[in-house]
């Protein structure tokens, strides 16, 4: 399966509004995990079996809680029993399909 997900926690209290050092213990997470990731600027993207993505979204969660009064997470699964490698395999068959 393939997770999309963005963590972030509100009433920080910080005056610039800023969440990276949130996002940044949430994203150390996902990157100790050892299971195929990719973070952008909106989302962290995370692929693997259900209980061991679902882990880790978890933990990367709790890891914001410190940072605020309360956390936001957003998350979107693409469940597709029987395939692997998809995170990158998605993309490349986008970039052949514009190539045509």
């Amino acid at each position: 399966m393939l997770v999309a997900f963005s963590v972030a926690p509100s009433g920080t209290g910080r005056e610039d509004g800023s969440v990276h050092d949130a996002v940044a213990a949430a994203v150390r997470i996902v990157r100790e995990s050892g299971l195929p990731h990719r973070t952008t600027s909106m989302f962290t993207e995370i692929e693997g079996e259900w209980d061991a993505v679902f882990d880790v979204v978890k933990r990367a969660t709790e890891a914001v809680l410190p940072y605020g009064s309360r956390v936001s997470l957003v998350l979107k699964a693409d469940i597709r029993p029987g395939y692997t490698g998809e995170i990158d395999a998605k993309i490349d068959r986008l970039e052949a399909a514009i190539d045509e």
